[in-house]
């Protein structure tokens, strides 16, 4: 007589649970190691959507989402009868009345998300200045990074934050001696650097080794765009300053 193992099944209440009481920890754990998740909405459009990969990373884009102040509740939820795939809608709300609304499709293993594409659509984002992104997209804004929002410090250097547009924009000051496994690994508490960049390098030179072996050096004048899964570290005795629009929001916060 054959037996037939049954496959494990996706767990829709820790989803809720995790959904509706903003419980990051419960999200992280419905994923696999290996997942990939990407994010389609206003800001990050088909062609060059928001991609996410590994748990250190998708653990930092939870922890983002669950700390807002803003109301998730999970709508329908179906999961096919082999526990292969899934597929949910989540609705959320701001303080002040902003809707969002998200559908998400999941490729599954041992009830584990390896794959995960979610849509978003906005009334309008609630940026941390309490300004919409379309109203950002609409009106002149003048910026300066000698009155940052926020700083954050770390050994031989800092990362400076300014809200712009909808969105975060950092400077990254790093100074001779600055490595990012020795000074901000601790921090992140992951093997490479796996926030992702879009910089314009400004002065100095930094030298950058992707987890694949690749190495290259960044100069004044060049722009590097970097996925996640790389280390880098200053070269020379000038310091490095370099603008990012794509990886400062969590950069140099010590991972929860």
């Amino acid at each position: 007589m054959s037996t037939t193992q049954s496959r494990p099944m996706f767990d829709i209440e820790m989803l809720r649970r995790g959904i509706e009481d903003r419980d990051a920890s419960a999200l992280k754990g419905l994923y696999a190691q290996d997942a990939r998740l990407t994010v389609v909405d206003h800001r990050d459009q088909p062609s060059h959507p928001h991609e996410i990969t590994g748990t250190a990373a998708i653990g930092e884009f939870l922890d983002d989402v669950c700390g807002r102040e803003m109301e998730h509740h999970l709508g329908q939820v179906v999961v096919s009868p082999d526990g292969s795939h899934a597929a949910y809608l989540e609705e959320c709300r701001y303080p002040d009345g902003t809707r969002v609304l998200s559908t998400s499709m999941l490729d599954l293993r041992d009830g584990l998300v390896t794959t995960q594409t979610s849509l978003q659509a906005w009334d309008e984002e609630t940026t941390t200045e309490g300004m919409t992104a379309a109203k950002a997209a609409t009106q002149a804004q003048h910026l300066d990074f000698s009155a940052p929002a926020e700083v954050r410090t770390f050994p031989h250097g800092r990362v400076e934050i300014i809200n712009a547009g909808g969105g975060v924009v950092g400077r990254l000051v790093l100074e001779p001696g600055w490595r990012w496994s020795q000074d901000v690994k601790p921090l992140a508490g992951t093997e490479w650097c796996e926030a992702p960049h879009f910089q314009y390098h400004v002065s100095g030179t930094i030298r950058i080794r992707m987890a694949d072996g690749t190495e290259f050096d960044a100069k004044a004048g060049d722009i590097t765009v970097l996925p996640s899964g790389h280390d880098a570290w200053v070269i020379g005795d000038e310091p490095v300053v370099a603008i990012d629009w794509q990886g400062a929001l969590h950069y140099g916060q010590k991972a929860a």
